[in-house]
């Protein structure tokens, strides 16, 4: 099925796309909303260029794909909780996404996909990295595909927003952060593939097998999920744009750009629970 309202540009045969022809500073059509629908589905991250975007037409444009989420952590500015600050510059400590991983995979409902809006990066450097998780399982062995059916993991959000709060300087309140079992194999509600869904930053432990064993399984799947060949590089410009499905890709933001600034927001939207 083609595109009438909107030019789509695969990058890679696997995952990502270059998306023209729409102004996401205004209102959508019905028609531009469903065939960014249909891109998202089919490419998994799709890319936006020269796209001045103030806070409010970030969040309408988000809310095209669902009701907003708010981060367990980091809860945006005042009046937008839905807002989920990125920055970083000469005095960060640590960034957002520096490792693998898919976002807020601790929830019971992890969300659904995020929208990075960047308007200040450095002059080089500061690339996201994306990995298809529908390629990751395709590649594994029949054998592997048999032995992981079935199989659940458990993602946590404690050790993560703790030491990301220490390195922050955040004082400690007390509050429990998300933790859920999901499928390490889930099926997408929408296009019925089946992904790899474990990664190395929530996922502590794959359930109901010995300690060494699910070890040595959730490391293999960890480093094999995102191999180069899975993956498609993004090189940020000043108000550009990167919308992935969380529910079939993952992510890392490579800090090389210390001590440039690199400075924007991303709104984040509700999922469901992983089958």
């Amino acid at each position: 099925m083609g595109y009438e309202t909107i030019a789509v540009t695969p990058i890679t045969p696997r995952i990502g796309a270059n998306v023209e022809g729409l102004t996401l500073s205004r209102p959508l059509s019905n028609r531009q909303v469903e065939e960014l629908h249909q891109a998202l589905a089919e490419h998994q991250v799709l890319f936006f260029r020269e796209q001045p975007l103030d806070i409010d037409a970030h969040k309408r444009f988000g809310r095209y794909f669902g009701e907003l989420h708010i981060h367990p952590s980091t809860p945006g500015p005042e009046g937008h909780p839905e807002i989920l600050p990125i920055h970083a510059d000469a005095k960060s400590k640590r960034i957002n996404g520096e490792y693998w991983h898919s976002d807020v995979s601790c929830d019971a409902e992890p969300p659904l996909g995020s929208i990075l809006y960047l308007h200040t990066v450095p002059s080089c450097g500061g690339d996201t990295l994306f990995a298809s998780q529908y390629a990751a399982y395709d590649a594994l062995s029949p054998q592997m595909k048999v032995y992981l059916e079935g199989l659940t993991a458990t993602h946590s959000g404690e050790h993560i927003y703790r030491r990301n709060n220490a390195l922050m300087g955040i004082p400690e309140t007390g509050k429990v952060y998300p933790t859920a079992s999901h499928p390490i194999v889930r099926t997408h509600p929408v296009t019925k593939r089946k992904a790899l869904y474990v990664n190395g930053e929530f996922t502590t432990q794959i359930d109901g097998l010995p300690r060494d064993e699910g070890r040595a399984i959730l490391a293999f799947l960890c480093e094999f999920s995102t191999r180069e060949e899975f993956q498609v590089r993004f090189r940020w410009q000043p108000h550009s744009i990167a919308f992935w499905d969380n529910r079939c890709v993952q992510h890392q933001a490579l800090w090389d750009y210390y001590p440039q600034t690199r400075s924007g927001r991303r709104v984040t939207i509700k999922g469901e629970r992983p089958s």
